[in-house]
């Protein structure tokens, strides 16, 4: 079957735009079917005139989908900017919002396995598309699918050239005390994952004489055979150099660099709760910048204890930046992010950034002559510990829609022995749980959701003890298989 007889429901627009199998369903014409319903709002809901900037990440071909789409987008009679170069997805952002362009459209697929790709959609105020935003270009993708694209040339006069990287890092090189970071004399370890990020923060650390090394620089569409996403078990690589090369840290980036992950001295992981928790504690606490807090449904509660420590209003939002860019528009939000790693900061977008979060956890590093380690143990010292897990479960046909409802059963009043001592369903099913019986003192909590992106269920858990959380969610991955 072709793809242009695939049923519609083969383009869905997940938490963070639509993501398809290369040469299945994430085709050329697939692309330009999207392009030209992203071009349709454009013209009805924006300033067509402004243009729309169009990037891409390292992925196979990904340069040529951008094509595709930008010679879609002339189709409507708008002026496309087609980045030069691989760039990051928070990279033409910041060009949107700085060039005033009525939107931007970056292929990729983030984190997601190599044989996937996608596209993202940003909006006109530089960041992530709004719910209803999105709903819009969703009822113009149904016009276009039901009509087709039409059967026009593209029109190569409204195409221009567009260099993301130079104003991007311009950008960036005012967010940092630089003197403080050089006289610290500390050297960083620079993990991209072959992905858009590549080059970008050595270039700024470079600039200013700190001492760095990437490794993962060069671009691999098949990501060395792991998943560009910077947790477990993905980062292995960082561990074995920083090991080996005394660094005091390492950062890591996803596909298209804008979820973060970091590494202590000795090659512990330092996963996006604790990177989330250390920020706020810095910029809230020792910074004393104003505004709130914003997390998705996901997130660790040490957040919640922080933002009352510092007299900062907690929003909680469902899984997905785009809600937590939301309340960034319409509130005074100091800083927000996701599970996942995507966290944003009002010194800069109201988007996430892998770079920035890498250049402000420098600065806590250098600001405070102090491990990740050191801190995170100076929070659970504070706050109680706060032990993260997440499995991502590929499942057989009905068993998610099982698991999900049997979670999602209010008469529920015991799971894996324990009892469930509350529920929230912000997004998906989470359940605190209490003490099993004859079982050592736990706090802690179990969520249960279907992916947005990926066709997985994903177990969240959250404890103060880290064999607690990986007990339960051994015990939950094995009851889900069960069903």
């Amino acid at each position: 079957m072709s793809s242009g007889t695939r049923p519609e429901v083969t383009i869905k627009f997940g938490t963070d735009g639509w993501r398809g199998v290369i040469g299945d369903d994430f085709t050329h014409e697939n692309v330009r079917t999207v392009a030209y319903a992203i071009a349709r709002y454009v013209v009805r809901a924006e300033n067509p005139e402004a243009g729309v900037l169009v990037g891409y990440d390292n992925r196979y071909a990904s340069e040529h989908f951008a094509r595709t789409a930008a010679d879609a987008l002339t189709l409507a009679g708008i002026p496309v900017y087609l980045a030069e170069h691989s760039s990051p997805t928070p990279a033409i952002s910041l060009l949107v919002r700085q060039r005033r362009a009525a939107g931007g459209i970056v292929i990729t697929a983030s984190h997601n396995p190599a044989k996937w790709n996608g596209m993202k959609y940003k909006a006109s105020y530089g960041s992530t598309a709004l719910p209803s935003i999105v709903a819009q270009i969703e009822q113009e993708l149904a016009a276009v699918q039901s009509g087709g694209v039409p059967a026009l040339p593209p029109r190569p006069a409204l195409l221009h050239s567009l260099d993301v990287r130079a104003p991007y890092l311009d950008a960036l090189d005012k967010l940092v005390d630089w003197d403080r970071l050089k006289s610290a004399g500390f050297r960083f370890l620079i993990d991209p994952m072959h992905g858009s990020g590549a080059g970008l923060l050595k270039s700024l650390f470079d600039r200013h004489g700190i001492a760095c090394a990437e490794i993962r620089g060069h671009r691999d569409p098949l990501f060395g055979g792991a998943n560009p996403e910077p947790i477990e078990p993905h980062i292995e690589p960082a561990r074995v150099a920083i090991r080996g090369g005394q660094f005091h840290a390492g950062f890591l980036m996803d596909g298209d660099a804008d979820r973060i992950g970091a590494m202590d001295s000795d090659g512990a992981f330092i996963n996006p709760h604790q990177i989330f928790s250390i920020l706020l504690w810095h910029l809230a606490g020792t910074r004393n910048i104003p505004g709130d807090v914003a997390k998705t449904f996901s997130v660790t509660k040490l957040v919640d204890k922080l933002a009352a420590k510092f007299g900062r209003k907690l929003y909680e939002t469902p899984v997905g930046f785009k809600y937590i860019c939301e309340l960034m528009l319409e509130r005074d939000i100091l800083i927000g992010g996701e599970e996942s790693g995507g966290i944003g900061a009002r010194l800069h977008l109201p988007e996430r950034d892998a770079t920035v979060c890498a250049l402000l956890l420098a600065e806590v590093l250098a600001w405070h002559r102090k491990s990740f380690g050191e801190i995170i143990r100076e929070l659970h010292k504070e706050f109680g510990e706060h032990h993260y897990g997440r499995v991502d479960l590929t499942l057989g046909p009905g068993q998610k829609e099982k698991a999900l409802e049997h979670v999602g059963n209010r008469t529920l009043s015991t799971f894996l022995d324990a009892p469930v001592r509350n529920r929230e369903d912000l997004d998906g099913v989470k359940l605190y749980l209490g003490d099993a019986a004859g079982s050592p003192r736990q706090e802690g909590w179990i969520m249960v959701r279907g992916s947005g992106t990926e066709p997985m269920l994903r177990l969240y858990a959250e404890t103060n003890a880290a064999a607690t959380t990986r007990q339960i969610l051994d015990r939950a991955a094995a009851f889900v298989r069960s069903l």
